[in-house]
This record gives structure tokens, sequence and C-alpha cells, in this order.
């Protein structure tokens, strides 16, 4: 039965602490900003004009103009951008209390570059998923499903927060924490990445350093 498939995706999860904790990155990043989208929606349609709003959508479709000017960019980097990016995602959320319009044009410049962020990472993420002997067709399968299981609990949570008319700062508070903990991990794969890329570099200084003598000889 293809529902069998969901086990072997599990186990391959389980079986790569790597992998795993960029799952669960994934998830929880992805969560928090699936549960304040809808809400986000909602002030757009209220406070925004439609130009700007078309300006935020021109801006998030050129990710596929701007990849390749971090085509060289180190993976460790990237995250250590979406580290500060999600910190600062939090403390905007503190904008709110002084003004509606403010905090809309913040998190939807927020949620645009991390929407970019997000594409460059997923690009520079394959190779270091085949170096943990993952199959690209798995890895890109397994994050499908991480994506659209944070979108569904984000949504669900979103109407389940509107359906008992929740204050937004209570909803701020727990978004703050879950990203938190996000970022916590967002931490862990930084230093993981950043210790596999110069493993990597010194590898080959020390590979191009045998051929040299090689050659010399």
């Amino acid at each position: 039965m293809p529902a069998k498939h969901y086990s072997s995706i599990f186990r391959e999860i389980n079986s790569c602490k790597f992998l795993k904790i960029q799952s669960l990155t994934l998830f929880i990043i992805t969560y928090v900003d699936w549960t304040l989208i809808p809400f986000v929606t909602k002030f757009e349609g209220t406070y925004l004009p439609v130009f700007m709003i078309s300006f935020y959508m021109l801006i998030g479709a050129l990710d596929g103009f701007i990849q390749p000017l971090f085509k060289n960019i180190r993976i460790h980097n990237i995250y250590l951008f979406a580290i500060f990016l999600d910190i600062f995602q939090i403390f905007s959320y503190l904008v709110f209390s002084f003004s509606v319009i403010a905090f809309t044009y913040v998190i939807l410049t927020v949620f645009t570059i991390q929407g970019i962020t997000f594409e460059i990472a997923r690009i520079h993420t394959v190779d270091f998923m085949q170096d943990e002997k993952v199959q690209l067709k798995d890895y890109l399968m397994i994050r499908s499903l991480m994506i659209s299981a944070a979108i569904v609990s984000g949504s669900i949570s979103s109407m389940i927060f509107d359906y008992f008319s929740v204050n937004l700062n209570y909803l701020f508070v727990f978004l703050s924490i879950v990203g938190i903990i996000g970022i916590y991990f967002q931490i862990i794969l930084y230093k993981k990445f950043k210790k596999k890329v110069n493993t990597s570099e010194v590898i080959v200084e020390i590979d191009k350093k045998e051929l040299f003598e090689k050659f010399r000889v």
C-alpha cells in the first residue's frame, strides 16, 4: 500500500539526526508564520492599498532572480541571517501595540525577506543532504511533508485563536515562545553547517596539497 511509504520516511528522519533537527526547525518556523499569516492578511485588506500589497508580492516573486547572487554563499551564513531575521520578527510583535499599520508593513517585510531566504537555504541544503546519504527525492518529500504539516497546524491554530476571540497580544506571546524554540534549533543547525563547511574546506586543502606534491615529484 502507498501508505507504507510514510513509515519509511519517518524511519529516514529518525536515522539521520541532522535531518531530524532540520525537519523540526522547518516545521516550527513555518508553523509560526502560518499561524500569523491569516491575521496579517486581514490587516492587509483593512489598512493597505492594493499597490502596496502588489509591491510585496512583486518583491517576493523575485527570489528566482536573486538566487544567482548567492550562488557561492556559505550555508551557515544563510542560517545566521535567518536567526537574526527571526529575532527581529519576535521584536516586531511589539510594534502592534503602537500601530497596527506599522506592524503590518514590518511583518510583511519580514515575511517577504524570510521567503526569499527560505528558498536560498533550500537550494544550498541539497548537497549536505547527499552527504548524509539521503536521497534527493526523499529529502524533498520530507521537506514538503514538514511544510504541509506546519501549514495545516498553523491554519488550525489561527482558526482556534479567532474562534475564541483570543487577544492578539496573547497570540504574540505564544508565537514568541515557539519562535524562540525554533531559533534554538536554528543555532544548532548553524553550528553543524559551519563545522561541516570548515571540515570540507580543510579536506579540500589537504587534497590540493597532496596533488601538488605528486606533480612536484
